[in-house]
């Protein structure tokens, strides 16, 4: 298809869709699991939301860096469109093959299996005999035996929450716009209603954690360690906040709304984790809050018994269903940002001309996000893709300090606070992260703990996609393929990508 005369995705969305998106894609199922693995990593009320606060005014510095660029690039594509003008067209290609095979599928995955899992909570979800389940198994080198047939209802139920996700969001952005505002406004409901329980109930009196028995406290490096993997928990809880910069070419006033809403979504969604991590301190002794398995229900339950615990379990299912409508909504404009810039599949560019969505793109999502949650390894593959993803993380928060030297002239309608600070906060941050990833990682390895270097199994998979991009490269005969950025809207310049070594 010409795509100088095909339709082209239209601007539906506004300033509260971009919210809720940043908002629905960062609150899923973490801040209901992770907290009470760090409270058994660290043995501290007090270190716990520490560590809370610490990861959210990092990610909220990368927020901040990408809300900068993001006014001077406000593209379909968010990131990988970063990559393009910072790196070039290659290396934004790793970034953009990583998140569509792995990153962002995997995400739609696990968190749709979250919302399956929860609703069993409701309607025990049926599954065959354990001796058909493993009758299939696939042993895959390198990730490990897969079990497909492993709890089949709750898979099946999975696949029905990202197919009808899916349907809607090919039905336009702005009716999946307005689902994702009103499932992350009951999600934000259900969580202001957990904390003002716990309040009320508690009367802020003495934390339930810090009168109970007290867990062991590491000291020295091992707290160190235990540190850094109780940040790495709570980094994967505030995860997804720049999601919302893959649908800047539909929002209205994106160089304006998307930076305002990565700001003002971060800070919401910080002071959100912290409430309601002081929610779970008030309602459970620490020895139950670390070792619970629903750490949001459990507290739910000892505040106000069962019926606190039927809430909450409701409030995961909808924490999870937005989640997972937000990074589909979002994730789909990834891969067409890659086919219109001539790097992917150019069915993919394919724009309904009814709807204004990028409809091939939606349901080839939904197709391999639909094969990882058939195999189970999506936990697997993601966990492979999160020193990759930080990886990038930090390089796209160092290309603003390449694209202020490169374009001192180009127009910001919104400039980072802090400059240089907190983007070189972020950066080291990140950094530091990557490389401890890698050290721990590695003696994980050597210890016989791990049957497999995830964080180079990451860079693996990441590399995988370099033959499609040679081949797609190989096969292109028109300028079209490949093309340079040249603009962002019908009156302001972008500046060209460098070219491809």
């Amino acid at each position: 298809m010409d795509s100088e005369h095909s339709p082209r995705l239209a601007q539906q969305l506004g300033f509260w869709s971009a919210l809720a998106i940043v908002v629905g894609s960062v609150i899923g199922s973490g801040i209901f699991k992770k907290s009470s693995v760090m409270a058994a990593q660290l043995g501290s009320a007090e270190l716990l939301l520490l560590v809370w606060a610490l990861a959210g005014a990092i990610t909220l510095c990368g927020a901040l860096t990408n809300a900068e660029i993001a006014s001077m690039l406000p593209l379909t594509g968010g990131q990988y469109q970063f990559f393009r003008v910072m790196y070039g067209d290659f290396f934004a290609y790793l970034y953009g093959w990583a998140m569509v095979a792995v990153v962002q599928t995997g995400s739609i995955a696990s968190i749709a299996y979250v919302f399956a899992e929860h609703f069993s909570y409701f309607v025990p979800l049926p599954r065959l005999p354990a001796s058909v389940e493993h009758a299939w198994a696939l042993a895959v080198p390198g990730i490990g035996t897969l079990f497909p047939l492993e709890n089949l209802g709750v898979k099946l139920l999975t696949l029905a929450a990202i197919w009808v996700l899916t349907v809607v969001n090919v039905y336009g952005a702005r009716l999946g716009g307005g689902i994702q505002v009103l499932l992350t406004g009951l999600k934000l409901g259900m969580l202001l209603a957990l904390i003002a329980i716990a309040l009320v109930v508690t009367g802020l009196s003495t934390p339930a954690a810090s009168t109970s028995p007290s867990l062991p406290t590491p000291t020295g490096w091992q707290l160190a360690g235990a540190f850094a993997a109780a940040l790495s928990g709570a980094f994967w809880a505030y995860d997804g906040w720049n999601n919302v910069t893959y649908v800047a070419g539909e929002v209205r006033s994106a160089e304006r709304s998307i930076p305002s809403a990565l700001v003002l979504g971060m800070l919401t969604v910080t002071a959100i984790y912290l409430l309601v991590n002081l929610s779970y301190i008030l309602a459970l002794p620490l020895p139950e809050l670390a070792r619970s398995q629903l750490v949001g229900v459990d507290a739910a339950r000892a505040l106000i018994g069962e019926p606190g615990a039927l809430l909450l379990a409701a409030g995961v299912i909808v924490s999870t269903l937005g989640t997972t409508n937000g990074t589909i909504l979002a994730s789909a404009r990834l891969s067409y940002a890659m086919a219109e810039a001539g790097s992917f599949f150019p069915q993919l560019r394919y724009v309904h001309p009814r709807f204004r969505t990028p409809t091939r793109a939606l349901w080839l999502q939904a197709l391999w996000a639909s094969a990882l949650v058939i195999s189970g390894s999506f936990d697997i593959l993601t966990d492979m893709l999160i020193f990759v993803s930080w990886g990038f993380y930090a390089l796209g928060a160092a290309g603003i300090f390449v694209l202020r030297r490169r374009y001192p002239e180009a127009p910001r309608p919104w400039r980072v606070w802090g400059y240089p600070v907190v983007p070189l906060l972020f950066v080291l941050f990140a950094t530091l992260y990557v490389v401890l990833s890698l050290v721990e990682d590695i003696s994980a390895f050597r210890a016989g703990e791990s049957p497999i270097v995830r964080t180079v199994a990451g860079i693996a998979l990441t590399c995988a996609g370099i033959p499609l991009y040679a081949l797609l490269r190989r096969r292109s005969t028109s300028a079209e393929v490949f093309p340079k950025l040249l603009k962002t809207d019908e009156s302001r310049a972008i500046p060209p990508a460098p070219d491809n070594p």
